[in-house]
C-alpha cells in the first residue's frame, strides 16, 4: 500500500469520526430541548388543580391577586385600543343609521307637507260642505229639485261683463232660463249651455231685471242690477204701486215667472237698506243689498223640474239625493 492510499484512508476515518460526533451531539441537543413527559404531566395536573381551586374558592381564589394585577396592566391597554378602534368599527353602523334617519326625515317632511296642505284646505272644504248643506236646505224650503254645480270661470271673455261659467250643462239636464241660486239666495239665470258647462247671467248685471216682492207687504216691483260685484253690489227696486213705502230691513224675494222660467218664486234676493222718495211724482225707490256675495261664488244649484235626467247627483225637493 502506497503513501497516497494510506493518507486517503486516514482522511476517511477522520470524517467518519466527526460525523458520528455530530449525530451524537444532535441527539443530545434534541433530548435537552424536549421536556420530559413527567414534567408535562405535572404541569397539566397543576393547571387543572388551579382551575378547580379557582372555581371553588370564588373571591378567595389564590390566583385572584395575579388576575387583578394582570387586569390593572392589560385593562388600560384594552380601553385605549377600544377607543382608538371605535370610530372605525362604528363606520358601517353610522352609514346604516344615517340612511335610516334620512328616510325617516323624508317621511316626516312629506307628512308635514300633507298636514299643512290639509290645514290650508280645511276652511275651504268646510265652507264647501256648508254650501252643499245649504243647497239641500234650499231645495227643501223652495220645493224644487236642484242640480249642484261649481263656478269655474268669471267672465270678461264672455258676452256679458257680469257672468260666470259653471261646470254643468245639458248633460246634467240644464237649459237656458233656469234659476241659479246658492245657500244664501238668488245668483242669476242661465243664458246658454254646452254639453258640460253653462253661462250664468248674474243678478247684479246692469242688464238683469228680476221681479221682486217685499216680504212683509208682499208688494211687487222690479229689481235692476247696477253692474258691481263684491262689497259694492247693489240692486234698485222700483215698486209697481208707487204709493207703497218699503221699510228699511225688509226682505225681498223673487216674484216668480210664468212656468218658473227664468225665475222661480220665493228665492231670497236681499234686504232693503235705503228708501228714496220723489216728491214730484210721489214714487218710491229702494236700494237692495243682495244676500249673495258675488265676489266669492263657488257652489251653486240650478233649479230643475222633478225627475230631470242628469249625469250627476240631483238634490230632490225633499232634501234627498238621487
Amino acid at each position: 500500500m502506497g503513501p497516497d492510499r494510506r493518507g486517503f484512508l486516514d482522511h476517511r476515518r477522520l470524517l467518519d469520526r466527526r460525523e458520528r460526533r455530530w449525530r451524537s451531539s444532535d441527539r443530545l441537543d434534541g433530548d435537552r430541548r424536549r421536556p420530559p413527559l413527567s414534567l408535562v404531566v405535572a404541569l397539566v395536573l397543576a393547571c387543572v388543580s388551579l382551575m378547580v381551586l379557582d372555581q371553588q374558592a370564588g373571591e378567595d381564589s389564590p390566583v385572584e391577586g395575579a388576575r387583578r394585577a394582570v387586569g390593572e396592566v392589560v385593562g388600560p391597554v384594552e380601553v385605549g385600543a377600544s377607543a382608538a378602534l371605535r370610530p372605525f368599527v362604528a363606520v358601517p353602523d353610522w352609514f346604516r343609521s344615517h340612511d335610516s334617519l334620512r328616510n325617516e326625515l323624508d317621511d316626516l317632511e312629506a307628512e308635514n307637507a300633507r298636514l299643512r296642505n290639509d290645514a290650508r284646505r280645511a276652511d275651504y272644504d268646510r265652507n264647501r260642505l256648508e254650501e252643499y248643506d245649504g243647497l239641500t236646505a234650499a231645495a227643501s224650503d223652495l220645493g224644487h229639485s236642484l242640480v249642484p254645480a261649481r263656478v269655474v270661470g268669471l267672465g270678461a271673455s264672455q258676452s256679458f261683463s257680469n257672468t260666470v261659467t259653471i261646470d254643468a250643462g245639458s248633460d246634467a239636464g240644464l237649459r237656458a232660463d233656469m234659476t241659479v241660486l246658492n245657500n244664501d239666495g238668488l245668483v242669476g239665470r242661465i243664458l246658454r249651455v254646452t254639453g258640460s258647462t253653462a253661462t250664468v247671467l248674474l243678478l247684479v248685471d246692469a242688464e238683469s231685471v228680476v221681479g221682486g216682492r217685499i216680504g212683509r207687504s208682499l208688494e211687487v216691483g222690479f229689481l235692476h242690477g247696477r253692474g258691481a260685484i263684491g262689497g259694492d253690489a247693489r240692486l234698485d227696486l222700483e215698486l209697481v204701486d208707487e204709493s207703497v213705502v218699503p221699510a228699511e230691513g225688509d226682505s225681498v224675494v223673487t216674484w216668480g215667472s210664468d212656468g218658473g222660467a227664468p225665475y222661480v218664486s220665493g228665492v231670497p234676493v236681499g234686504r232693503v237698506t235705503t228708501v228714496f222718495s220723489s216728491l214730484r211724482d210721489s214714487s218710491q225707490r229702494a236700494v237692495i243689498d243682495p244676500y249673495v256675495d258675488f265676489g266669492a261664488l263657488d257652489v251653486v244649484g240650478v233649479v230643475v223640474p222633478a225627475g230631470t235626467g242628469s249625469d250627476r247627483a240631483v238634490i230632490e225637493a225633499d232634501g234627498t239625493m238621487r
